[in-house]
């Protein structure tokens, strides 16, 4: 069949010729479709684990940066981005099962706002995907090399390890990739549970002594009972990247929207779930952690807070046989977020915004092998550029706290965008069957989309992390010089492309 017309009879733009966004169509056969199908297996279970297995890690290690700012500061922003997340989550339970595309936040904006919008969507959204496994690699390699004692030099070798192990686990097929999904997810939750009772039961719990032993300034109290915003309201704007990291990467669930049997129903109620979950383990996090030795001021300059806070309550020998199971947490975002950007990745080029090559699937597999891999390699080569720029003697808290804000910065501009695209959706097509509807409306979007413009612009007023953010725009005009000159010349009517052009008329049709 030409890609010229749609299963519902809709016609494509003329091949060669330009829309009125100066986009054109190139012309393929079934052909190159057949070779980049997706086999279907996830269910609401698989899908809840993806989301909540995604975001888990950021429980373990990256949250605790915030610290800096005091606990009061952590509270206050973990409070304003859940309620974020509410807004950005439930928007997508509505618009996902009425775009059941693997393209996700990219086939949102195109289908709303056009294939600009839909590429500056997804650029962002692949900054984040593709970064936030190599902020999670870190953390991985930072407790790997506190459980076996090795030197920091020896970091990027535990990073290309696991990034081969489970870049190779999502390429032998999807359903080994949702069972592996759920299993960490579920070991992951465990394992916080157990140091959440832990904490509770050991007597070392002492809130005021340890969570408010921060001064103004950052100065250390030794008996605690500091003041609650040490650095004042500020401080709040400068915790809230940091506050991020405890739910980012839950919006990868429409994803799957192609590899899952039923994503009209089965969508809303695994991101719902585990939008809930992350907001009941985050604030549980937050309090707990910080509550043991060695409090807010210790804990703002770790890269594996909750092996310290094993070592507080176990001592050294046993925590470390705790951080071992502990890094699973850290395993399962590290392995749903690959799966996410090898699908991202897949999506944009399978559309021709990306490169066409980077789409093929393996031919047994049918995992998309050759996104999987180029993303692998981009985030090991983004890793490797500030490990020698900063160099490997650089505190940890340095190199994770910038590689966490590039992913963030990618996010927010990635959350206003499909905040954006819920409300033209709502507006232009209206006549879009929703199987469900978010309770929030266009006000959830519309929160969505503030709170995450004031945590970008205070992140470009960040001085510690300001190059960080700088690095993503100078990418974003990269690649949006290479939409300009020739990506836009390329586009292909994908199952996204062609949802859009027909402005939701064509029957919905995967490959």
């Amino acid at each position: 069949m030409s890609v010229g017309q749609g299963s519902g009879g809709v016609h494509a733009p003329p091949a060669g010729a330009q829309n009125a966004a100066g986009v054109t169509y190139t012309v393929v056969d079934e052909s190159y479709f057949e070779a980049r199908r997706l086999k279907r297996h996830a269910r609401v279970w698989s899908l809840w684990a993806l989301g909540v297995g995604a975001v888990i890690s950021g429980h373990y290690s990256g949250w605790n940066l915030g610290l800096a700012n005091g606990f009061g500061s952590m509270f206050f922003a973990t409070v304003i981005i859940a309620v974020m997340y509410l807004g950005l989550t439930f928007s997508i339970a509505e618009m996902s099962p009425a775009l059941p595309h693997t393209g996700g936040a990219y086939s949102f904006a195109r289908t709303s706002m056009g294939p600009w919008a839909g590429y500056v969507t997804g650029i962002a959204e692949n900054i984040e995907f593709v970064l936030t496994p190599a902020v999670i690699v870190f953390f991985i390699g930072s407790y790997l090399s506190g459980i076996f004692g090795t030197e920091p030099a020896y970091q990027p070798v535990y990073w290309i390890v696991c990034y081969a192990i489970f870049v190779g686990l999502n390429i032998v097929g999807v359903e080994l990739s949702f069972k592996v999904t759920v299993t960490v997810t579920l070991l992951a939750l465990a394992c916080l549970v157990v140091f959440y009772v832990s904490v509770l039961v050991s007597g070392k719990y002492d809130f005021a002594r340890w969570a408010l032993n921060m001064g103004p300034g950052g100065v250390e109290l030794p008996n605690g009972n500091g003041p609650f915003l040490p650095m004042g309201i500020g401080g709040i704007f400068a915790t809230m990247p940091f506050a991020v990291w405890l739910f980012l990467a839950i919006e990868q669930l429409p994803l799957a929207a192609e590899e899952s049997h039923d994503p009209q129903k089965d969508m809303p109620k695994g991101i719902i779930a585990g939008i809930l979950t992350l907001i009941a383990s985050a604030f549980c996090v937050i309090f707990l952690n910080t509550g043991i030795a060695p409090g807010a001021t210790g804990y703002a300059k770790s890269t594996e807070p909750l092996l310290d806070g094993f070592r507080t309550l176990f001592g050294s020998d046993i925590a470390k046989i705790l951080a071992a199971i502990a890094v699973i947490g850290l395993i399962a975002s590290f392995h749903t977020i690959i799966f996410a950007f090898g699908r991202q990745i897949y999506s944009l080029s399978r559309a021709g915004y990306f490169p066409s090559f980077l789409s093929i699937t393996h031919g047994q597999r049918k995992t998309p092998h050759v996104a999987l891999i180029t993303g692998a390699l981009v985030g090991l080569l983004v890793m490797m550029v500030i490990w020698f720029s900063l160099g490997a003697d650089a505190g940890g808290s340095v190199i994770g706290g910038t590689l966490l804000n590039m992913a963030v910065a990618g996010a927010m501009l990635a959350y206003f965008m499909q905040g954006m695209s819920y409300i033209v959706l709502k507006k232009k097509f209206a006549h879009l069957h929703r199987p469900y509807v978010s309770p929030f409306g266009v006000w959830g979007a519309i929160t969505c989309m503030v709170i995450a413009a004031v945590t970008l612009y205070f992140q470009f007023t960040d001085p510690v992390f300001q190059t960080a953010v700088m690095g993503v725009a100078v990418y974003y005009a990269v690649m949006m010089a290479y939409f300009l000159v020739h990506g836009r010349h390329k586009l292909i009517l994908s199952p996204e492309e062609e949802f859009a052009v027909s402005k939701g008329a064509a029957e919905y049709r995967s490959y």
